[in-house]
């Protein structure tokens, strides 16, 4: 069957494909704010002049500067096929966990240092767990998993899934940050096995 001559590919409408596109030109904007000037001279006007798009686009797409950094942020690579299933056993529900944020500091090498090094700073409220509406993207992964081993019995219904989940959520932002700024020296990866792994340990074999 042919596709619409409205549709491309990917089975979007133009008016989606110039969406994506828009979308795409902005965030290249505020990246190469970040990246030249930091995060003081990220402003939206700014970022529509170095888009080349008008306020109102910007509000199109976005509520905030923040908003816009924190979508492309949990922007991320597709996550592994095993997280939709529960875990068989405490081992795997830590690797599985581990393989997440894996996957997050890949993508992290894809933005960069420097857009990383200007991203993570207080002034950030797309960092702010008490006034952003949404939870990031790998923390509603790795909760979604750890309920599945919850009601596979791996793991006990008492677990405070909150605690744990902020928990990881602070060993990574420490990873990332000190990845970011040491200039990208730190082997993210190594680093985020080994503490993600060591607090796991420690929680699942207070809880077995």
């Amino acid at each position: 069957m042919n596709k619409s001559i409205d549709e491309n590919e990917n089975g979007l409408s133009r008016q989606q494909l110039k969406s994506q596109r828009t979308k795409a030109r902005i965030f290249q904007a505020a990246k190469t704010i970040l990246q030249k000037r930091g995060y003081e001279a990220l402003s939206i006007k700014n970022i529509c002049e170095e888009a080349g798009v008008s306020n109102g686009s910007f509000y199109h797409h976005f509520q905030t500067k923040d908003d816009l950094l924190s979508y492309y942020i949990e922007e991320q690579p597709a996550l592994p096929p095993e997280l939709s299933s529960a875990p068989n056993s405490l081992s795997e529900a830590r690797e599985q966990i581990i393989r997440v944020y894996l996957n997050y500091a890949s993508y992290c090498r894809e933005l960069g240092v420097d857009f990383l090094a200007s991203y993570y700073t207080p002034k950030n409220q797309a960092l702010n767990p008490e006034s952003r509406t949404e939870r990031p993207y790998p923390i509603l992964t790795v909760r979604s998993y750890l309920e599945k081993a919850i009601a596979n019995h791996i793991l006990p219904d008492t677990l405070n899934l909150e605690d744990v989940t902020t928990d990881i959520r602070m060993l990574v932002i420490g990873n990332v940050f000190e990845w970011s700024m040491r200039s990208g020296q730190p082997d993210i990866e190594t680093n985020l096995r080994r503490s993600i792994g060591t607090y796991l340990d420690g929680l699942f074999s207070s809880i077995s």
